[in-house]
């Protein structure tokens, strides 16, 4: 499983000062079903994930790398899951996620908070535990720690 990012600058200012109110907001209303694993590190966050109940992934448990870059919010953090990733159509062995609001379809708007429900909700939408079609083919092309973000992704199905 791949944690390395590539090499990250620092956070700016407004990139450090949203992180901090995310977190402060977190702390006090964090989404149902995630846990911030505290660390000293702003800049990477690691989540616990746990699937909603009444779905495929009930009472299993996973954990979100969340990498910020240097000028977040108005670019998206790298999302991967780490660990074991759960089995699903859009995730891929190695953790990266195909999620259209982590690429493509980013707004500053978003926090790390509607990235959670995005996960949780495509998680719990699922019908079949399987990996995508072309995991092996892509985990291969992404050895040496090549970030999700330089996929060329193609959103194609949103019925899982």
């Amino acid at each position: 499983m791949s944690t390395s990012t590539p090499p990250q600058k620092t956070l700016s200012r407004i990139a450090a000062n949203r992180l901090q109110k995310e977190l402060s907001e977190w702390q006090i209303n964090p989404p149902a079903g995630f846990r911030h694993r505290v660390t000293d590190n702003l800049q990477r966050w690691i989540i616990e994930v746990n699937g909603a109940p009444g779905t495929l992934y009930s009472s299993e448990q996973y954990q979100l790398q969340v990498d910020f870059p240097e000028n977040y919010p108005m670019e998206a953090p790298q999302v991967i899951f780490i660990q074991q990733p759960p089995c699903h159509p859009h995730i891929y062995s190695n953790g990266h996620i195909c999620l259209d609001i982590l690429y493509d379809s980013w707004s500053p708007a978003m926090t790390v908070s509607s990235i959670c429900i995005s996960i949780l909700s495509m998680l719990s939408s699922a019908t079949q535990k399987a990996r995508p079609p072309d995991n092996d083919r892509y985990v291969r092309n992404c050895r040496n720690g090549r970030s999700p973000k330089e996929t060329r992704w193609w959103f194609h199905d949103d019925k899982v």
